[in-house]
């Protein structure tokens, strides 16, 4: 697996991991039997995956010497600055009430990054469809 694959791969687990973590704290806001230690759990994995991501994203970019576009830099650098502003929120008293609801919004609009930056430009939503199809059909 070269660097563009795992750049691919990484991306997929962060927009499908921050997906399911954001319903479930959804749900968890209103639903208290589903709050468990494991959603947090699950929370931060998915959400250090946005440093995987940007990690292997500079790589290619540092290896290959290539121009990369600003916008995909903008919305991949912009689910770390969202991580950031969620953990600084997280002991606040005005949220105290809401967290599963703030966790919940804030992952899956971290997923809305991570879709938006894999699907800027026509060759990229080419590159997205084909990987897509590929954990879809399990290949």
């Amino acid at each position: 697996m070269d660097l563009n694959d795992l750049h691919r791969w990484t991306a997929w687990f962060l927009i499908g991991s921050n997906a399911v973590v954001g319903l479930w704290a959804l749900a968890a806001q209103y639903l208290v039997s589903i709050r468990h230690r494991a959603l947090w759990w699950a929370t931060g994995v998915a959400q250090v995956s946005t440093l995987v991501v940007a990690a292997v994203g500079a790589l290619i970019v540092n290896r290959n010497d290539i121009e990369l576009d600003s916008f995909h830099a903008l919305y991949g650098f912009s689910t770390i600055f969202a991580v950031a502003i969620l953990y600084s929120y997280r002991n606040s008293p005005f949220i105290s009430d809401k967290l599963h609801l703030l966790y919940g919004c804030g992952s899956l609009f971290i997923m809305g990054l991570g879709l938006r930056a894999m699907f800027l430009t026509p060759s990229h939503e080419l590159e997205g469809l084909t990987a897509l199809a590929a954990v879809l059909t399990l290949r």
